[in-house]
């Protein structure tokens, strides 16, 4: 077990063929943003290719950023339809190839982190916009309202991920 002042540094990942990720440390019950960014792959190339490039900078930010005390992911059951269903699991399967490279896996959240539940512990609304828990993600870490988000905002969904799982264990002070 470790104590509440140790530096914790969490991998966080918000999955499609266009995701984001994000590194957060922890450090005397504070977050502090290392990295985050997102790729937005194409959809005039096939999903073989859009899924090696998930890999591949997923890969690239893990070398980077790495040791990481927790890996989470934010949790999927349905896709809108059939199409949506097959390019998450795709984009899954991508990150758990480059985790292993590792020797990492995601950590098995219980009860795992729904996008709703993501979205009402880091802004207060279960319902909340992309542009809302981008705000919240920057009152948190302390980052300008001017801070840069890319567009689509999966970078800071990815921060959020990682915010919602240490706002719900108390392991950040709120």
């Amino acid at each position: 077990m470790t104590k509440a002042s140790d530096k914790q540094r969490y991998l966080g990942l918000d999955l499609s063929l266009s995701p984001g990720i994000a590194t957060i440390e922890v450090r005397n019950r504070r977050a502090y943003l290392i990295a985050a960014e997102s790729i937005a792959t194409s959809t005039a190339d096939n999903d073989a290719i859009r899924s090696s490039v998930v890999e591949s900078f997923i890969a690239q930010h893990v070398y980077a950023h790495r040791p990481f005390n927790l890996v989470l992911r934010e949790d999927f059951t349905a896709g809108r339809n059939k199409r949506a269903t097959q390019t998450i699991f795709s984009a899954w399967s991508a990150a758990d190839r480059a985790l292993h490279t590792y020797g990492l896996t995601v950590f098995d959240t219980k009860p795992p982190l729904s996008p709703t539940s993501v979205k009402k512990l880091v802004t207060g609304n279960g319902r909340a916009e992309k542009d809302e828990v981008a705000a919240a993600v920057r009152r948190f870490l302390r980052l300008g309202d001017d801070y840069p988000f890319k567009a689509g905002y999966d970078d800071s969904d990815a921060c959020a991920v990682i915010l919602a799982y240490l706002i719900r264990e108390g392991l950040i002070d709120t």
